[in-house]
């Protein structure tokens, strides 16, 4: 169990710096990802080659993992996208909201009994993420495309809990990552249709960060997270990804200055947001030193 907690927390640590890398990065936010993705992929495919790692599975097994590959996706689509609307701190704390809607959807989705306690830290995330929206309506857009991006990574967090207790971590990821880069390559066109970009190649300033994204962001979290699920609850996952906003909201006060641009009511819904992650993680850590 704290090994897989290990691996949660620097899966997260790398996590928190991917807001960063959104904003400097200048591609559109789906083309953003479709790189990231084909990076991600090339390097995968590559490497569990030459390790003889790759797993046969069946085809109904590889549509299921292909399908929550669209959702990881578009979950990063619309994370990205929120970003472009509001700003790399709004988003992050958005990203927070997937501990409420996990508490939601996991017991109906495991059929499974709702866990009160589960839904009252949600709520109060929630709760911090409302202040922020009431009394700082200039990032409206950028918040509701946080909130879906929100309810997409909880939907595939979930499943990704499915998932790997049937097939290896990296066999989900392989797959999964490989099916949400088709996926874009088939949306891509229609997307830039509604959403025209400025360029399509990418600078040498992007393609150095896209690799940064693609390969310490991407890969090596994805694959820590997945082996952190075998023995963590979805819920715990996703809540601590709480922490997530945290590095990236710090990063960004350095890097953009960010704070200036943000009302006091940003700093109370955070503080509710650091206040459920504190009193998760207690709970957890009483729950396993219990005899």
């Amino acid at each position: 169990m704290r090994k897989a907690f290990i691996q949660l927390h620097i899966a997260v640590f790398l996590a928190g710096f991917t807001g960063i890398l959104g904003r400097l990065i200048t591609l559109n936010e789906a083309l953003l990802v479709w790189y990231r993705l084909l990076i991600a992929v090339i390097t995968l495919w590559v490497w569990y080659f030459f390790q003889h790692r790759l797993q046969r599975i069946s085809m109904a097994g590889m549509i299921r993992i292909i399908g929550v590959g669209a959702l990881v996706a578009l979950h990063w689509v619309t994370f990205y996208g929120s970003i472009k609307y509001a700003n790399v701190s709004v988003a992050l704390v958005c990203f927070s909201a997937i501990g409420f809607f996990t508490a939601i959807l996991e017991p109906l989705i495991t059929r499974k009994p709702f866990n009160k306690v589960e839904l009252m830290l949600g709520l109060l995330v929630v709760a911090g993420i409302y202040l922020i929206f009431h009394f700082d309506p200039q990032y409206k857009t950028g918040i509701i495309i946080g909130m879906i991006s929100a309810v997409l990574a909880c939907l595939f967090t979930i499943c990704n809990r499915l998932l790997v207790q049937q097939y290896k971590p990296e066999t989900v990821t392989l797959y999964q990552l490989s099916g949400g880069w088709l996926f874009l390559t088939v949306l891509v066109p229609f997307y830039l249709q509604l959403f025209p970009a400025d360029h399509i190649v990418p600078t040498i300033s992007d393609a150095g960060w896209l690799l940064v994204l693609g390969w310490f962001c991407t890969v090596w979290s994805f694959n820590l997270a997945m082996n952190a699920l075998k023995k963590i609850s979805a819920f715990t996952v996703n809540l601590t990804y709480n922490l997530e906003p945290l590095y990236g909201i710090a990063l960004a006060f350095i890097l953009y200055k960010e704070h200036k641009q943000l009302a006091g009511t940003f700093y109370i819904g955070l503080l509710l947001i650091v206040l459920s992650v504190f009193l998760q993680t207690w709970l957890v850590y009483k729950r396993h030193k219990r005899p």
